[in-house]
């Protein structure tokens, strides 16, 4: 038990300065969605979105760009894009489980394959001996399963089908105005989280805005770049990789917070009271994704302890040999599977990724940076399919969808994602070239339009 708390959860994973910026910054984050929706800008968004989109295929885009738009963590994307958009899309009748797939499908995978988030800072501290925020950015064209996830929700609204579960909902949605399917409707009555209030499009873009802004400069900054001495931080590419996320995340969302309160009283859509009470509601808001990292973190120390990733390291490099181009796929397999069982992506990253450093480690170049993506990617996937991931929760919260349903909806579209990125795998060990990236593109479309060809008698016409 000392062992667990003392050398575990107190001394390594609370008392580390770089993890208490991160949860420092999931805080903040979490204020800031209390104010973006006290002030009434998300309810505003709601309403602009509402006029401007026709059509069902526009609603579906504009979720999905929401979602890309708010990268910075996917919490804060699960807060937002469900509460904002459910109206815009019950008005074009898109079911709630649809709905709970988009905003599932545009959070974790966007936030791990964008460098100014949670999960970019949350990577680079499980990578000890290397640039971890480097091998972060190197390892996004290899991304497989997060990258092929966006193109596929793309295309389904482009190409206006769906497959599996997931076409009863949407045939019950256009048919009959049945946004649910099932008897069991949960949120059918319940109370509007978005809040009417005197705020406008504006409160809600520009501190988006400011945010991502303020968390670049605060990168660059704890990399050196302003520093008067030392020439190798004067270029921003070498600064931004050789900066602290931690440090640099916490100053920025700091100056995105006191921006928001300022800009929010000075235009008089909250008073002060109501703002400082979103301190607290955005604390409470954040405490689950707290103490899921906390645990990550504590779970790392013990696996470390136990000697591990050596043991594992050095029986893959004895039995690797010829195989070892077919690692990456290996690793992106128990990545799905660790993460499914744990429902949790950051627990597997805190197990996996020192693992896969010290294996590749000595090999170094490209296979490692490959076999980060597929462990990060892996990663995505188990927590997609998984029930008890939290992001699945809150994907289900946010759009008021059954969460059985959306897992049920879900599942099929993750499974056919996480075959083709395998593929890919497969053959980027042997190839090692981000020219993958565009090949698989290609791939998972020309499956898309294999399936809707397959299926095309039994496919409800909606309009767009």
């Amino acid at each position: 038990m000392n062992h667990l708390f003392i050398d575990g959860l107190v001394g390594t994973a609370l008392s580390d300065s770089y993890n208490v910026g991160i949860l420092v910054f999931l805080v903040i984050l979490g204020v800031m969605v209390a104010l973006m929706n006290k002030s009434g800008g998300a309810a505003a968004f709601g309403k602009w979105s509402a006029q401007k989109i026709k059509g069902r295929t526009g609603a579906q885009l504009a979720t999905i760009c929401l979602g890309v738009l708010i990268f910075i963590d996917d919490y804060f994307n699960c807060l937002t894009v469900g509460s904002v958009m459910r109206p815009v899309t019950d008005k074009h009748n898109i079911s709630r489980a649809k709905l709970a797939y988009l905003i599932d499908a545009t959070a974790a995978p966007v936030c791990i394959i964008a460098p100014i988030s949670s999960w970019a800072a949350a990577v680079s501290g499980f990578v000890k001996d290397y640039d971890g925020l480097a091998l972060f950015i190197a390892a996004i064209p290899y991304n497989f399963y997060a990258i092929l996830t966006i193109t596929m929700m793309v295309a389904l609204a482009l190409m206006k089908f769906d497959f599996g579960p997931m076409k009863v909902h949407e045939k019950n949605a256009i048919e009959k105005g049945d946004l649910y399917t099932t008897p069991d409707r949960p949120y059918a009555n319940a109370k509007e989280e978005v809040l009417e209030g005197k705020g406008k499009v504006l409160d809600l873009v520009l501190p988006i805005i400011v945010l991502i802004i303020s968390c670049i400069i605060g990168m660059i900054y704890s990399g050196g770049f302003f520093d008067a001495e030392g020439e190798a931080y004067h270029n921003f590419v070498t600064a931004f990789s050789g900066s602290d996320a931690s440090v640099g995340l916490v100053f920025g969302s700091a100056i995105g917070l006191v921006f928001s309160l300022i800009f929010l009283l000075c235009r008089r859509v909250i008073n002060f009271k109501d703002a400082m009470d979103c301190v607290p509601e955005g604390f409470k808001a954040m405490v689950p994704a707290i103490l899921i990292l906390t645990f990550a973190w504590t779970l790392k120390a013990m696996t470390d302890s136990l000697g591990a990733k050596e043991y594992v390291a050095e029986l893959v490099k004895q039995s690797a040999g010829s195989f070892m181009s077919f690692l990456p796929a290996i690793v992106f397999l128990i990545a799905v599977g660790l993460s499914f069982a744990t429902g949790t992506s950051w627990g597997t990253f805190g197990i996996l990724i020192p693992i896969v450093v010290e294996v590749f480690g000595g090999n170094g170049g490209e296979i490692m940076i490959i076999a980060i993506s597929a462990c990060m990617a892996g990663a995505v996937c188990g927590d997609h399919c998984s029930p008890i991931s939290d992001t699945t929760i809150m994907a289900s919260a946010g759009a008021q969808s059954n969460h059985i349903n959306h897992v049920s909806t879900q599942l099929p579209y993750a499974m056919l994602v996480a075959g083709v990125s395998f593929v890919m795998y497969i053959i980027t060990g042997f190839v090692r070239s981000v020219i993958m990236l565009p090949i698989g593109i290609a791939v998972m479309v020309g499956v898309l339009f294999l399936i809707k060809y397959l299926t095309r008698d039994k496919d409800v016409s909606a309009k767009a």
